[in-house]
């Protein structure tokens, strides 16, 4: 996941290049940061899911970063200087002109890549609440995104000194990510032995048989139950309203420190790159917390809280204060936000969904949460592109952050109503 994260912001830090060097706009470049969701909308993620349930974390996971290294390669080539003079190259610019080229098979390079990176990470999830169940879950799940964020850092500091080193080529980090992602496929393989040895070990141990009973067997009307459970929309949509002002922001915000601050593309990266890093090092800790105390209920919404008041004042204050201290100070404010929910978060699906659903549970909140995200980029795009400014796309991310504070508070009274233990502590004693 740390290799995945770094290849879906490598393009990032290096907007203004790839508007100057290959003919995009901001509209141009927001469909394209929206066709990482496009298949994943049209309903892998409910097919991944059936995957995962059915077949298993091993195969799910050797098939998933397959489509991350399939995807990071036609990626590659589309940026490519070479293939804007091919044949091909050609034909793809005589239909849907507005979208160039490069852009069309960027585009679906970084499709097939966002069908493989949220499937891993639902099969990330599903191991996790597997090999910590009843034991410190929030604290793996915590690390696991810890080091995940680690990639984000990485893209903002890494990508534009391979740029610059290659004589500002866009190829350069495309390729040098891509080939991270087959070390990580490498590094799954491995993986699967080890699962496979924890699985013989379970049923030594009696907490598990080598076959399934017919009621932990996953069938497809099983899906029904997940549809049916009113705590499984709420977060649901909490989680997409929340991830809409994170990840669309986060594949802008270099841009916008830029242009807000008056400063050089390579240093608004740097100065974002602090985003990744207090979430990276506060969520093992509130990991902790949440294994030992609970409260997670209450975390979501003070979680939320401060994502708004993080984007109104980009929105309304950085302007009249263009300090890079005070950009920093709300850089770093948001990754606390960053910290606090995706903590809370997905360590409380499993007490809500049952055990032999939870990987369709987790893909199909992946899927909600790709709908929203697919449609939010393509509408910051085109809002940051007939404004020509940030200040609409930063007050819809506010805006974004009051529901998710509302559906938090729906959550913690559905919690209380209904006992799921939300606000309980994750370790059994």
């Amino acid at each position: 996941m740390f290799f995945a994260y770094m290849f879906v912001e490598v393009m990032s830090p290096l907007k203004s290049l790839v508007e100057n060097s290959l003919g995009w706009n901001s509209e141009v470049f927001g469909t394209y940061a929206a066709s990482e969701y496009i298949l994943n909308v049209c309903g892998f993620l409910i097919i991944a899911g059936v995957i995962l349930d059915k077949l298993g974390v091993r195969f799910s996971g050797i098939l998933s970063a397959g489509l991350m290294v399939l995807g990071a390669g036609i990626k590659f080539i589309a940026v490519s200087d070479w293939f804007q003079d091919t044949q091909f190259a050609h034909w793809l610019g005589t239909w849907w002109v507005e979208m160039p080229a490069s852009a069309k098979l960027a585009s679906l390079g970084f499709m097939i890549f966002g069908c493989g990176c949220e499937m891993e990470g639902t099969n990330v999830s599903k191991i996790l609440a597997k090999w910590f169940k009843g034991k410190e879950m929030a604290l793996a799940m915590g690390l696991e995104m810890a080091i995940a964020r680690i990639g984000v850092f990485g893209a903002m500091w890494i990508s534009p000194m391979i740029s610059n080193k290659f004589n500002g080529s866009i190829m350069a980090p495309v390729g040098f990510c891509g080939a991270l992602l087959v070390i990580g496929l490498i590094n799954f393989i491995i993986f699967g032995v080890m699962d496979k040895k924890f699985d013989k070990q379970l049923v030594q141990a009696g907490l598990a048989t080598e076959e399934k009973s017919p009621e932990d067997e996953f069938h497809i009307k099983d899906l029904g139950a997940i549809f049916k459970s009113k705590m499984f929309w709420i977060v649901a949509l909490l989680c997409v309203l929340y991830y809409s002002a994170i990840f669309p922001f986060q594949r802008y915000a270099p841009n916008f420190l830029e242009e807000t601050l008056h400063i050089a593309s390579d240093d608004a990266a740097h100065l974002f790159s602090c985003f990744p890093i207090l979430a990276m090092v506060l969520t093992p800790f509130l990991g902790m917390f949440l294994d030992k105390v609970g409260k997670g209920a209450t975390m979501l919404m003070i979680g939320s809280i401060t994502m708004i008041a993080c984007h109104l004042s980009f929105a309304f204050l950085l302007p009249i204060l263009p300090y890079k201290w005070f950009a920093l100070l709300l850089i770093v404010t948001l990754g606390v936000s960053f910290s606090l929910v995706p903590a809370a978060l997905w360590p409380s699906v499993p007490k809500i969904i049952n055990e032999k659903i939870l990987g369709s549970a987790y893909c199909l909140i992946f899927w909600v949460q790709n709908i929203g995200l697919c449609l939010v980029r393509v509408l910051i795009g085109s809002l940051r592109q007939s404004t020509g400014g940030y200040l609409v796309p930063m007050i819809t991310f506010s805006i974004f952050g009051v529901l998710a504070f509302i559906f938090s508070l729906l959550l913690k009274k559905e919690d209380k109503a209904k006992g799921y233990g939300l606000e309980l502590p994750n370790i059994n004693k």
